[in-house]
């Protein structure tokens, strides 16, 4: 069996750093030439000393130049050092590469990803922003170069496993499960009083701040959506959501006859990244297995939209297409950012979402053609968005 090599965009977050370990568990068939980070400079240091990856990548100079002085001249030799969006090309463009994993938050890795595509590199995509702001340019780039684009999200991972060697015309629904988050069963006025250390105690998953709010909003389930979309090629009725509380079914797939395929696993992110890495093949994982006699009931409910609006706006972006999932990722981050420093409620988040879609609706449709267009309509909308918090602090 040949060696994979594999470069990683944000190998210092939660995804970042269980793709490695399933590097390291798969360590015949796998090979790290490529790592990029945002700031953790320590964390960065150390996995390179560990994977000898050919290039590295950190955000700003600072941070590289700290990498440098922890690894010394003697650790870094070998290897090329960039900083900035010209270092994620480089990483993302290397020769060596086979596989890019995009594990980086938010957009700023969008580019390096168009780049990994035009220089014929398959993706694993564990970011969700790169799809739902730029999923029509991303998916017509891997189209014209023949590039598989193999999700990493464990919803769209189940997905794409129960799709294996089916027509997408044999499909009726695309079924995306959703925990609910810690607030499912929260009344209306009980979620007027979250506090940020309350939405980041996710019942199910341990990921990072951003997608854990997200995940308590069920903004998370609304981006996914999007992303399913450009990922299957699904309209948005054909895309439903179910609340599955014990988090054992990752998502299913309804075919025209009526039968349901689903995809069950434990909460362990290293299964959909091995899948990621190894497909088409299947390889043993060094994780347990999902024992189904001690799962318990499993229950699936609708989502509740009213209590969870953000749900409600991510389908009505998606519908609009244009900027609006542009306008809804950028006004989503700013409200998540004020809400954990306490600077706007939990209530608040769709409030200001809804504002800054209307005011882009009133603007006129919007097409999105070129990355400078998603650029522009993306700082647009995270401007106004923090315009408009200081009036929405008390929600």
């Amino acid at each position: 069996m040949s060696v994979k090599r594999i470069a990683i965009l944000g190998s210092t977050g939660s995804i970042g750093t269980t793709a490695l370990a399933v590097v390291e568990a798969n360590s015949d068939v796998l090979r790290v030439v490529g790592l990029a980070a945002g700031e953790n400079a320590g964390r960065l240091a150390e996995q390179a000393v560990r994977f000898r990856p050919s290039v590295i990548a950190m955000a700003t100079h600072n941070a590289l130049a700290e990498v440098e002085r922890t690894m010394g001249v003697d650790g870094t030799r070998g290897i090329s050092l960039h900083a900035g969006s010209e270092g994620l090309a480089a990483v993302a463009t290397h020769p060596e590469a086979d596989i890019v994993l995009c594990a980086s938050a938010g957009t700023s890795a969008l580019e390096a990803v168009l780049l990994a595509i035009e220089a014929g590199k398959t993706i694993a995509l564990a970011n969700k922003e790169v799809l739902v702001v730029a999923g029509g340019l991303v998916m017509d780039a891997a189209r014209r170069r023949g590039v598989a684009i193999l999700p990493v999200d464990s919803e769209h991972n189940a997905i794409h496993q129960c799709l294996h060697g089916r027509s997408v015309s044999d499909v009726r629904r695309l079924i995306l499960t959703a925990s609910g988050g810690p607030f499912r069963e929260w009344s209306t006025e009980r979620l007027k009083t979250v506090r940020p250390e309350d939405a980041l105690r996710h019942p199910t998953w341990n990921m990072g701040d951003k997608i854990t709010v997200d995940s308590a909003t069920l903004m998370n389930k609304g981006l996914e959506v999007i992303e399913a979309r450009w990922l299957f090629g699904m309209t948005a009725d054909e895309i439903d959501v179910l609340v599955h509380p014990q988090s054992v079914v990752h998502s299913m797939v309804e075919l025209r006859d009526g039968s349901v395929i689903a995809q069950l696993g434990i909460t362990n992110m290293q299964l959909p990244i091995q899948y990621a890495f190894s497909y088409p093949d299947r390889w043993n994982a060094s994780v347990e297995t999902l024992d189904l006699s001690s799962c318990g009931p499993l229950e699936f409910h609708q989502p509740d939209f009213e209590r969870f609006p953000c749900l409600g706006l991510a389908y009505r972006a998606l519908r609009t297409e244009g900027a609006l999932p542009i306008v809804l990722n950028a006004a989503n981050e700013v409200a998540v950012s004020a809400f954990l420093e306490g600077k706007l409620p939990l209530i608040g988040i769709p409030v200001l979402i809804e504002r800054a879609l209307n005011a882009r609706t009133n603007m006129g449709k919007t097409p999105i053609r070129t990355l400078a267009e998603v650029r522009d309509v993306d700082h647009w909308a995270h401007e106004f968005s923090r315009d408009l918090l200081p009036e929405l602090q008390s929600v």
